[in-house]
C-alpha cells in the first residue's frame, strides 16, 4: 500500500509540473506562416494563474497538433518578446488566424473551453 501512495504522489507531482517549453523566435515564425490558426501564452513559470495553465495548454499542444499551434514564451525568460508582443500583464494570451495576423487577446487565466472556441474563431 504504501509504494502504490508513493507511486501516486509521484504521478501527482509529475503532472503538476507539466511544463511547455518557451517558444523561440524561429518556433514562433514557423507557427504564424503555417496556414494554421495560433494561440501564444505570455506569462511566467512562477505566476499562479499561468501555473494553472500550463497542463491546459500543454494538452491542448497535443490535441491540436496538425491543426494548430499552441505556444507558450515565459517572459521572465524572453524580454524581448513581452515587448514585442506588447504585453502588459500576465499571462497574456494571443490568438492568431491562418494567415498569422493578430485576431483576439485576453489577459488573465483562459479554461480550455475558450481557448478551444477562440482557436476555432481563428480558423
Amino acid at each position: 500500500m504504501r509504494l502504490f501512495m508513493i507511486a501516486a504522489m509521484l504521478l501527482l507531482a509529475t503532472t503538476a509540473m507539466a511544463e511547455m517549453p518557451s517558444a523561440t523566435d524561429a518556433v514562433i515564425s514557423q507557427a504564424l506562416t503555417s496556414g494554421k490558426p495560433t494561440v501564444i501564452d505570455l506569462g511566467a513559470r512562477t505566476c499562479i494563474p499561468c501555473k494553472k495553465m500550463a497542463p491546459i495548454l500543454e494538452g491542448l499542444s497535443k490535441e491540436y497538433r496538425g491543426k494548430a499551434s499552441v505556444l507558450f514564451i515565459d517572459v521572465h525568460e524572453d524580454k524581448a518578446a513581452a515587448s514585442k508582443f506588447r504585453v502588459q500583464m500576465i499571462p497574456t494570451q494571443i490568438f492568431f488566424n491562418s494567415q498569422g495576423k493578430e485576431v483576439k487577446r485576453h489577459v488573465g487565466f483562459m479554461d480550455k473551453a475558450d481557448i478551444v472556441k477562440e482557436l476555432k474563431a481563428a480558423g
